[in-house]
């Protein structure tokens, strides 16, 4: 891994309440979507994100197609502000995986229903995506 750069970018990153999730299948299309995601208290090596039973068409999702064609993904998370000094942007390159079942997704739904209070009112029934993180990459204009 490389160095997350001068400010807390791991932190900044692990505190942030969403990202954006980018996949592309064996087409070589993008497609951005926003998640919510956990990383483990201590660990910048492995995240949690999950299909919840949010209102959806299908829970066989275009990001879950993608990752079983092409298990590279990036998230990206970001900070605006009109005073420019402030912008920051940190993002985790890696390797995902889909499970549906196991210790991988309990975690997951453990960890998310810690961050995400909302987790207490929404079900979190679909598979969980792990994503091992490789590479960070940050930018802060401070």
């Amino acid at each position: 891994m490389s160095d997350p750069g001068a400010f807390n970018a791991t932190g900044v990153f692990a505190a942030a309440p969403v990202a954006m999730l980018a996949t592309a299948g064996a087409d070589a299309v993008p497609h951005v979507v926003p998640v919510v995601f956990a990383l483990p208290e201590g660990r910048i090596d492995i995240l949690y994100t999950a299909v919840d039973s949010k209102p959806k068409s299908t829970q066989r999702l275009r990001r879950l197609r993608n990752i079983e064609a092409n298990a590279a993904v990036s998230l990206l998370v970001d900070h605006y502000d009109d005073d420019w000094s402030r912008l920051w942007w940190v993002r985790a390159d890696g390797v995902a995986a889909i499970h549906h079942s196991g210790v991988e997704m309990a975690t997951g739904y453990a960890l998310l229903r810690d961050k995400y209070p909302q987790y207490q009112r929404v079900e979190l029934d679909g598979p969980v995506v792990t994503v091992e993180i490789r590479h960070w990459a940050s930018w802060s204009g401070g």
